[in-house]
């Protein structure tokens, strides 16, 4: 079966650095909270507000050594009084669990996304 495993977390700067290190540890919280390796992953979508455009979040996953996995990269709508500065990441993972034990991750700016999973799905806010 596969299951969907969301993620978002804001950045402060629009730079390569910035981008690549929230994405990196956004991945990673996301991977640890779910048990997800790399081999049982079908694909990873990644989005970006239209103000963050000095690098591709995707090359966090590159960098991570995910050279197999299809990645995929896209401008996230600019939507009026949308959150600004905003990474998100849908990871499609072939897996046994029930769509109840995956563990979505909402990490800085972006924890209030979704304040209804912020205690059953380890959000947390970062400085």
């Amino acid at each position: 079966m596969m299951r969907g495993v969301r993620g978002a977390t804001t950045v402060a700067t629009n730079s390569k650095e910035a981008i690549v290190s929230a994405t990196q540890e956004l991945l990673r919280s996301m991977i640890d909270s779910n048990g997800i390796v790399e081999d049982d992953v079908a694909s990873v979508l990644f989005t970006a507000t239209p103000e963050l455009d000095d690098t591709y979040p995707a090359k966090a996953a590159r960098m991570m050594g995910w050279t197999r996995t299809a990645l995929m990269g896209f401008q996230e709508a600019d939507i009026q009084h949308g959150l600004p500065m905003c990474i998100r990441v849908l990871i499609h993972w072939n897996t046994d669990k029930s769509i109840d034990d995956i563990r979505h991750v909402y990490l800085r700016g972006a924890a209030g996304l979704r304040p209804d999973r912020a205690r059953d799905y380890g959000t947390r806010e970062s400085s």
